[in-house]
């Protein structure tokens, strides 16, 4: 009987891989008969778990959506895996606002079902890794799913976007692919009504409205999106380290801050530090000064010289003495 219970968690746990299992290759890696399997498979139906079987050539068993959870048999790497992304998530770090508290207790419950050793483990991971405080904004769970199922499905939808003022626009877009980096998440799609590829960042957009309806799919500008945003956005290798700060919030810093990578934080009320890698002094003052908040530069000397520079090539430019 014990050797029957520990072939069927077995069996469960092969088939709770997705895949679809010849029944020969099954039985192999049981290391049973084609009759045994055949007995077990009827035994888990029995039981409530939805074993789909298909004859002859091609034949296989797999498992489907059926009412039944399967237990949760986890190998030691997959509870690593498990326990760590749930933590990262619990601590804001997945960039989907309002999930916090359904990972934590998805983490409970990871504990409860798990085997002593394994959840002793998992209990120790989750203990012992301490995340960063996430300063960036979230994306509402409802813009992630249903951006999520239009790119699945090849649906273009209608959805509401913000701009860096504020301003609402409504778009039209094919989209494409989801693409977390730097902490956020971005769209990259294909804008329907300006006829150009664009990216937008989730967190801004405030609705989305499926339409059901299939659009002709273009070849994107390359085959791995989030290295080519990656490049878009950091320019040729970054070569300087600059840090200023913020006479705001690094929550209003976040919204407004249109790079995605280095580091924010929160170094008193109403002040946020920023630092981050650069290739070109000119091209992030800009950025800066395109946020609207006040800054001062903390360093190095050379990028305080050129954006000091750049501020005095726009006054002139302003008040005719730029000839």
């Amino acid at each position: 009987m014990a050797d029957t219970s520990a072939r069927m968690l077995r069996l469960l746990s092969l088939l709770q891989s997705g895949r679809a299992w010849p029944g020969a290759d099954l039985a192999t890696a049981l290391d049973t008969s084609p009759r045994s399997l055949r007995r077990d498979i009827d035994r888990l139906r029995e039981l409530g778990y939805a074993v789909e079987s298909l004859r002859g050539p091609g034949g296989h068993y797999r498992l489907v959506a059926g009412r039944a959870v399967p237990p949760l048999l986890f190998e030691d790497d997959e509870v690593v895996a498990a326990a760590l992304g749930l933590r990262i998530v619990a601590a804001g770090l997945g960039g989907v606002e309002g999930v916090e508290e359904s990972a934590e207790r998805a983490l409970a419950k990871l504990g409860q079902v798990l085997p002593a050793r394994l959840a002793r483990r998992a209990a120790a991971l989750t203990e012992a890794v301490e995340p960063e405080q996430r300063v960036w904004p979230g994306v509402r769970p409802e813009v992630l799913t249903g951006l999520g199922e239009a790119v699945a499905d090849g649906h273009w939808v209608r959805m509401v976007h913000r701009d860096r003022d504020g301003r609402e626009l409504r778009r039209k877009v094919d989209p494409y692919r989801l693409v977390l980096s730097g902490r956020r998440w971005y769209l990259f799609a294909w804008d329907r009504e300006r006829d150009d590829w664009r990216t937008f960042r989730l967190d801004r957009i405030t609705a989305v409205t499926p339409t059901r309806a299939p659009f002709s799919r273009r070849e994107p500008p390359e085959e791995h999106l989030a290295e080519h945003l990656e490049r878009g956005f950091r320019g040729t290798e970054a070569r300087h380290t600059v840090s200023v700060l913020f006479a705001a919030s690094a929550e209003e810093v976040a919204a407004r801050i249109a790079r995605i990578d280095g580091g924010l934080e929160a170094v008193g009320p109403g002040r946020a530090r920023y630092t981050a890698r650069v290739d070109s002094h000119a091209w992030l003052a800009v950025v800066l000064a395109l946020t609207g908040l006040p800054f001062t530069v903390e360093g190095p000397e050379e990028f305080a010289h050129s954006t000091a520079e750049l501020a005095d090539r726009l006054h002139r430019s302003v008040d005719g003495s730029g000839h």
